[in-house]
């Protein structure tokens, strides 16, 4: 049987990370009404806390932005749902963005499938990498793929709409203590339960590994469902997101 073709594009949107967040929807929604191409979209991310909605209504979501913004992250709301995650440069987002019928069919598989093959990627890379929430993770998930059964390496989430779905995984590949340091604040500032030892990275395990193979070892994975296009950005997708800005953007307070 032959495998869909959906375009591939590598690469952040452009130097504001509240962009790359509201191209997720603004492509899923083109996608939901044929206006372009299914699509798996992978990048390298600016150092971002990403809020979920909910958050931003705790009385403690403004100290919380200010934290983030303290350790030199950039605080945004994402549309898919989850607590705060935070990532950085030396981490991979990969979405995929999928035209379907019946969006709503199929959501638990989703998350364990994806899951499943994001471990076995991972343990092709020499990670003893396993499917499962591990206690106090931030932005906790029952498919969270983790290291040892202790550590969190990679969390995901979905956003389902009428015609499509978006599938959002976020890897940390280097750089832990980066994340445990800001989440510390953000989390104490949001009065939410977690520890900071249930916070890994790739590298932490796999000394020496690098953004480019775990990129290289997931897209592998994902390659056995999808015949990729390679494809860039159109003006038509970043309008799109550019009309959805305002949703994600976490406003500075005036001095």
């Amino acid at each position: 049987m032959s495998l869909p073709t959906v375009d591939l594009i590598e690469g952040r949107a452009g130097d504001d990370p509240a962009l790359d967040l509201a191209l997720a929807p603004a492509l899923l929604g083109r996608v939901a009404t044929g206006a372009r191409s299914p699509l798996v979209r992978v990048y390298r991310p600016w150092p971002t806390v990403a809020f979920g909605r909910r958050d931003s209504f705790l009385p403690g979501f403004a100290g919380a932005a200010a934290a983030a913004r303290r350790h030199g992250f950039e605080p945004v709301i994402r549309s898919a749902g989850g607590r705060a995650a935070a990532y950085h440069e030396e981490c991979l987002v990969i979405e995929e963005i999928i035209a379907a019928s019946d969006a709503t069919s199929g959501i638990q598989d989703r998350f364990a499938e994806e899951a499943q093959s994001q471990a076995r990627a991972l343990r092709g890379l020499g990670v003893d990498a396993r499917v499962g929430e591990v206690a106090g993770e931030y932005c906790p998930g029952e498919f969270s793929v983790n290291a040892r059964g202790e550590t969190k390496l990679i969390g995901a989430a979905q956003r389902i709409i009428g015609g499509g779905w978006l599938f959002s995984s976020v890897v940390v590949v280097r750089g832990s203590a980066r994340v445990r340091a800001v989440l510390e604040e953000v989390y104490a500032a949001l009065e939410l339960d977690w520890n900071p030892a249930s916070t890994g990275a790739v590298g932490d395990e796999r000394a020496g590994t690098t953004v480019g193979q775990v990129q290289e070892a997931l897209l592998a994975g994902l390659a056995s469902r999808y015949r990729f296009n390679a494809a860039e950005l159109s003006a038509e997708d970043r309008a799109a997101a550019g009309d959805l800005l305002h949703r994600h953007r976490v406003a500075t307070p005036s001095p």
